[in-house]
């Protein structure tokens, strides 16, 4: 070795944070974040969720506070999660004009305007007693069809609530396309879909059960997609694009970074990707016990999933994120 080796350094473009700054290639702002958020119907003040620290069941009241504070920090999106106080076979307060998704819908587009993309979950599973995204049939199986005629119903009266983009969650074959085309027939063109085309029927979903009081019974495996497939969730978005999708989604994140890249490589609409519960309290529950950085690893996990490829990321954290990449 000569007595110059080594001559290529790379620790030369790490040596201060302004040139850590100045040469990183992966960046996150506080518009490519979405919170999700969920409102409760015949509470009177917010309710904590004990499985996810930091995060509750919002009142109206407290929903329109959470939206203007989002706002305010630059977030790019909300979206909507409903809790009715009553529930049945078919998920009727879904699709009740006056249910409590859609006079949450309303509230937050009165109170923020454009200022943020207004989202909504387009899915049954808040609704229905048996907790399943869909309509059963008589074999207790979900009825993919029946199913798909109850997200065309919630679409509209979701766009008619003034909503800015439907999220359709329930992995129905051929949702994207009914949804979009009741949505046109309605006269609402204008309303984008943000398609949950890779959804995977994970284990990490158990706090966003306690966050919406699920009735879930069974499990959802039927539906949605296995963890051990990749490939199948490039037909996935296939399909979805075929069918109308404005922007595609894979959820979870963190355990499927190698999905959100072959995604991300093969779409021409924008990804997102969704942070889930589980995944925000592994790391709430790590850092409590003090044996992480609690605020660095909210980083670097969302740095991860964009660098994977998301555009945007829907996270528990959006607001606090936002804050620091100030």
């Amino acid at each position: 070795m000569s007595a110059e080796f080594p001559y290529v350094r790379p620790r030369r473009l790490r040596s201060t944070p302004a040139v850590r700054r100045l040469v990183a290639e992966t960046r996150l702002h506080p518009a490519e974040l979405i919170l999700p958020a969920f409102v409760r119907e015949g509470i009177t003040e917010p309710k904590p969720i004990s499985s996810m620290p930091g995060v509750v069941q919002h009142t109206r009241d407290s929903l329109r506070k959470a939206a203007v504070e989002a706002a305010e920090a630059g977030v790019g999106g909300i979206m909507l999660f409903g809790l009715p106080e009553v529930k049945d076979a078919v998920g009727s307060e879904g699709t009740n004009p006056e249910g409590i998704l859609q006079q949450a819908i309303r509230d937050v587009v009165a109170e923020v305007g454009d200022r943020l993309v207004v989202m909504s979950d387009l899915c049954l599973d808040e609704f229905t007693d048996h907790g399943h995204c869909g309509v059963l049939a008589e074999d207790g199986g979900v009825d993919n069809d029946a199913t798909l005629a109850r997200y065309a119903e919630m679409a509209v009266v979701q766009a008619e609530a003034g909503v800015h983009m439907v999220g359709p969650s329930g992995m129905m074959d051929g949702q994207i396309a009914v949804i979009r085309r009741a949505l046109d027939e309605a006269g609402h063109q204008g309303v984008a879909i943000l398609a949950y085309t890779a959804k995977y029927a994970s284990a990490l979903y158990g706090p966003f059960r306690e966050a919406v009081n699920s009735s879930l019974k069974g499990d959802r495996k039927t539906y949605q997609q296995d963890p051990a497939n990749a490939r199948e969730a490039l037909r996935e978005l296939e399909l979805d694009l075929a069918e109308g999708a404005d922007m595609v989604m894979v959820k979870p994140a963190m355990l499927y970074l190698d999905v959100l890249r072959q995604v991300a490589d093969a779409s021409p609409v924008p990804v997102s990707a969704y942070q889930i519960s589980g995944e925000y309290a592994m790391v709430e529950a790590a850092a409590a016990n003090g044996w992480i950085e609690r605020e660095r690893t909210i980083l670097e996990t969302l740095t991860s999933i964009r660098r994977a490829g998301a555009e945007q990321i829907l996270t528990y954290w959006a607001v606090e994120a936002a804050a620091m990449l100030k």
